[in-house]
């Protein structure tokens, strides 16, 4: 049975971290990083760890209930930039501390698209350098 509305992180060169509740997600391979509102950090959080993405509408996050509409589009946005993908794993529970979480939250999901550092990240800095200059001085092509 497929559980269409439970997502897994798209490849093993989408990382991610999390700090003071704020979630950075980098792909490795393009070299961009991505940012979330308060709430799109919440619900990313969820979604890559396998929560239904159907556990999450009706959720309160600051001033506003999420809506079908509003996560369908960051959900969608979020599988158009290839961060997550569909998963046919079993649904995980929805956390605990993500309601409260997300009633803290001021901001709408949103997620913001960097692509300033992409010719340092997706350099490879022990095999991709010019020998004498090392890093970051890209080896040129022969």
């Amino acid at each position: 049975m497929r559980h269409a509305n439970v997502y897994t992180i798209a490849s093993k060169d989408i990382v991610f971290e999390s700090f003071d509740g704020e979630a950075v997600v980098l792909d490795l391979s393009s070299g961009k990083y991505f940012g979330f509102s308060d709430s799109g950090s919440r619900i990313w959080q969820a979604l890559s760890s396998g929560v239904d993405a159907q556990a999450l509408i009706g959720l309160t996050a600051g001033a506003s209930t999420i809506g079908p509409a509003e996560l369908d589009g960051f959900v969608s946005q979020l599988v158009e930039l290839r961060l997550l993908t569909r998963s046919d794993a079993p649904a995980q529970p929805l956390p605990g501390d993500l309601l409260a979480a997300l009633a803290a939250t001021s901001e709408p999901l949103n997620v913001s698209v960097h692509d300033d550092l992409a010719d340092l990240i997706i350099v490879d800095p022990i095999h991709e350098v010019e020998e004498p200059l090392g890093w970051p001085a890209v080896k040129q092509a022969s």
